[in-house]
């Protein structure tokens, strides 16, 4: 529930930069800013996994990142979500991207706490379409 989420909590991921996360630039092949966006967006999701039900999910609604520098093939990115705001069913981060070196992405972030059964079944409504 989401009166029980507190602000301050954390979720963290970590993944590799390999190929499959990577846009070319001239010679240089660099982890991309989608991908370095659903980090952050996995991230969030480990912060809220502790605190949502199993009939729960949540679902991403504003992104606002700056990516500020880039990451080479091999090095570990890891990015971290903290939750700042919780108002009803929406939850707010201050999220943050880090590889070996520096930071390379910041800004904040926004979910919605959803429950599983009319969501899927408005899907299935917007199928039938």
């Amino acid at each position: 529930m989401t009166d029980s989420i507190p602000v301050g909590a954390v979720g963290t991921r970590t993944w590799i930069v390999d190929s499959t996360r990577t846009i070319q630039r001239g010679p240089a092949e660099v982890f991309s800013t989608p991908n370095m966006v659903l980090l952050m967006e996995e991230a969030a999701m480990d912060a809220l996994s502790p605190f949502i039900t199993t009939s729960q999910e949540t679902v991403g609604s504003t992104v606002d990142v700056a990516h500020v520098a880039a990451t080479p093939v091999g090095m570990t990115v890891t990015a971290t979500a903290t939750v700042t705001e919780v108002d009803r069913r929406r939850v707010a981060f201050e999220v943050e991207a880090r590889d070996e070196v520096e930071v390379i992405g910041r800004g904040t972030h926004e979910r919605f706490v959803i429950e599983l059964d009319p969501f899927v079944a408005r899907l299935a409504k917007k199928n039938q379409k």
